[in-house]
């Protein structure tokens, strides 16, 4: 047990602020659903994109981004920088139709978009999908690194450690709903940014490594510093730049990072103000997460390497871990050893903060699926909206056990973010698509969603079964999409068409525009049914341009900064000026395309 006392006092007052802001909220949001899981659609940008960002730095993603850097180096982070792509469609395209669409989840959208029982089947087999089955999956690669981490520092046993946290994040999250969750998260993202950097601090100062300088130096780091992939290195090439650049942004399915938004980065678009609230909301997040939060977990992932070289070498010096689940993340918590003590228990806090700001949101956004698209649409249409909470508090309860169980088979992070790429793999440009071409109905999703499904049994169980040679991960993703998606184009169009006055309304409501809706457009007009007109001042096009605009000024930014810390100075003025230049064009296009919306 490494903790002292003084750790141990911040930690237990780390749980007192949380579980009290539970207590504070839980009336309130007692009150109806939308309180419940949408905070009564009045929150404030900085405090939804904060909770955003919160919510995405779990406790498996510093173990996971540790991972990543001793096996491939830190270009190995491409695998999911390039959901930058995504993030900046969903601030500058998709966050004013979410917000205009007025849905309580983003699952009712279903049966605003398209007609009849397939919409209906769509929408409850989604919610068991997602809210359950993949919402069960993330939270227990969560509950992984949680594991890992106590283990390591606390030496306790997995269930032990489940127990515990797990009991402390149910009780705030299923009383204070997600006002509790969203205020909860904002103190926690501080104490986690404060505990990150200074593992990174304390990391690279260890007598071990010896300073900065000696550590970007090291015969074990410096094979691993590079921002890009060597261009003579065509498979890292292949598969760690161009892939997730041209193919997976748009094409995949990510927690967090879903194209054209959903699950809880859209939960929280519905909670904001207005649409304009929404749009800075998820730009802030986007900037934060991308942009500012990766460098210290990358900096203490290098450090690693110097004093754990290779996985031998962690099993060595922790050998009451279970040998299966020492894996190169496990690296993470065992840096957090040499803190010293106080700053361990602060750390050691910022990493609970991190876990139970995800578990808490993925509790809530899972529960709104169970009761809102399942209990509510076909099982209980008549309940109060008291007896409805009710319900989305028990059913919290029971994904955090799920999840808890499911976290004890599984063995390292990566393992988990391989398998939910595959998972979604073709299925994201329906998620685009369906806001902009009036052709695509509920049969495409369903079909994407069960040949994509498919496809990744096939890949990460069957095929090497079957005596087959086994195909990389980022390989087996690029054929999933091609297949997933070539199927769902096919049924598409053979399959019934949405009723026409489905499609009016929605149109009517959300206002998407562009060329795709034309046959609705002249079906509206040889009626006499009036359809607003898409703002001129904010159309597709201004959207794009912002998406460009905000990408460059962001991986600008991200890799000035890590061109600061390399200490070589002409790379991060270069890269320090097109941020700039890029953020003024971000700045100037917005300005100049903005709805000015406070509807």
């Amino acid at each position: 047990m490494l903790l002292s006392t003084i750790d141990w006092v911040i930690i237990f007052s780390y749980f007192l602020v949380t579980i009290s802001i539970g207590l504070i909220f839980s009336r309130k949001a007692g009150k109806n659903t939308s309180e419940y899981f949408l905070s009564g659609r009045n929150m404030p940008w900085w405090l939804l994109g904060v909770s955003m960002v919160a919510t995405t730095f779990s406790a498996d993603t510093p173990n996971l981004v540790t991972d990543i850097v001793r096996q491939n180096g830190v270009y190995g982070n491409w695998v999911w920088w390039g959901f930058l792509l995504t993030g900046m469609l969903t601030v500058f395209v998709f966050a004013k139709l979410w917000r205009r669409s007025s849905v309580l989840t983003d699952l009712e959208f279903y049966e605003i978009r398209y007609s009849g029982k397939p919409a209906a089947f769509l929408r409850g087999f989604r919610a068991v999908y997602l809210g359950l089955f993949l919402n069960v999956m993330i939270m227990a690669t969560v509950s992984l690194a949680f594991i890992k981490i106590c283990g390591v520092i606390l030496e306790w046993s997995p269930i032990q450690s489940l127990l515990i946290i797990s009991l402390i994040t149910v009780i705030y999250s299923s009383i204070g709903g997600l006002k509790g969750v969203i205020i909860t998260d904002f103190f926690q993202f501080i104490i986690a940014m404060v505990g990150s950097l200074a593992a990174a601090i304390i990391a690279i100062n260890l007598p071990e490594v010896g300073g900065l300088e000696s550590l970007l130096n090291h015969p074990n780091v410096l094979p691993k510093l590079d921002l890009f992939p060597d261009l003579s290195d065509k498979s890292s090439l292949l598969y760690l730049l161009i892939i997730p650049l041209t193919i997976q942004w748009w094409s995949v399915w990510y927690p967090g990072a879903e194209p054209g938004g959903g699950g809880y980065i859209a939960q929280r678009m519905l909670s904001a103000k207005n649409e304009n609230q929404a749009v800075s909301a998820t730009l802030l997040f986007n900037v934060v997460h991308y942009a500012i939060r990766p460098w210290p977990w990358i900096l203490v992932g290098l450090a690693s390497l110097v004093i754990y070289p290779d996985i031998a070498s962690l099993q060595t010096a922790f050998p009451h871990i279970d040998p299966s689940v020492v894996k190169n993340d496990l690296a993470y918590p065992a840096m957090l050893t040499f803190l010293p003590k106080g700053l361990l228990g602060v750390v050691l806090a910022s990493l609970i903060a991190a876990f139970m700001s995800t578990i808490s949101t993925h509790l809530n956004w899972g529960a709104s699926y169970i009761v809102h698209d399942i209990y509510g649409r076909f099982i209980n249409p008549s309940a109060g909206e008291k007896r409805k909470v009710l319900i989305g508090r028990i059913v919290t309860v029971f994904l955090m056990i799920f999840a808890g169980i499911l976290a004890l088979f599984l063995e390292n992070a990566l393992q988990a973010f391989h398998i939910l790429i595959m998972v979604g793999a073709g299925t994201g440009l329906i998620f685009i698509l369906r806001w902009f071409w009036w052709r695509i109905n509920a049969f495409s999703e369903i079909s994407a969603m069960i040949i994509s499904f498919t496809v990744a049994i096939y890949f990460n169980m069957i095929h090497v079964r079957l005596g087959f040679t086994e195909i990389s991960p980022p390989i087996s993703m690029v054929l999933g999409v091609g297949i997933t998606t070539l199927l769902w184009i096919m049924i598409t169009f053979v399959t019934p068409k949405t009723a026409i006055s489905t499609l009016v309304e929605f149109y009517k409501k959300t206002t998407p525009g562009g060329p795709g809706w034309k046959p609705v457009l002249r079906y509206a007009g040889q009626n006499n049914i009036h359809l607003p007109a898409p703002d001129s001042k904010n159309g597709i096009i201004g959207g794009l341009l912002n998406m460009l605009f905000g990408s460059l000024a962001v991986f600008s930014i991200l890799f000035s900064t890590g061109y600061w810390i390399y200490g070589e100075v002409i790379q991060a003025l270069i890269m320090t000026t097109i941020a700039v230049l890029s953020g003024v064009l971000l700045y100037r296009n917005w300005q100049k395309h903005n709805l000015n919306s406070e509807k």
